[in-house]
């Protein structure tokens, strides 16, 4: 069995870091907006390091529950959500914008939806 309070705040943590990308995609466009502005480079650039720790938080979940309890909602790409934090870490110069922008509108919310469910089985003593 796993630190379940510890499963919880990774999991706060998690939510918190998909919230912001959400809030702070909301409003654009396009993924242009991302390079048209200095303003826009530092937006990429946040949501970048947030992509990062959420992915080292996945990680770390995983860790401790020994890799089953995301395992039990093989309705995302969860390799996929942690090897994006690989690709931004040790790739970024290398990052596409109109990629980071897609994941943000089409992939984000669905993931913080899907790790809302996660915590609340936890915390209630199902996960």
């Amino acid at each position: 069995m796993y630190d379940r309070e510890f499963v919880l705040a990774l999991l706060d943590q998690i939510s918190e870091a998909l919230n912001t990308i959400v809030a702070r995609t909301h409003s654009m466009k396009g993924p242009n907006e991302f390079t048209a502005t200095a303003e826009g480079k530092e937006r990429l650039d946040g949501i970048c390091m947030l992509f990062i720790a959420l992915g080292e938080s996945l990680k770390n979940l995983d860790k401790v529950t020994k890799g089953e309890l995301l395992a039990r909602h093989p309705q995302i790409d969860w390799a996929g959500v942690k090897g994006l934090r690989d690709i931004i870490a040790h790739h970024y110069f290398d990052v596409d914008s109109d990629t980071v922008y897609w994941v943000c509108k089409n992939e984000a919310p669905h993931l913080l939806s899907v790790v809302q469910e996660i915590r609340e089985s936890v915390k209630n003593g199902a996960g």
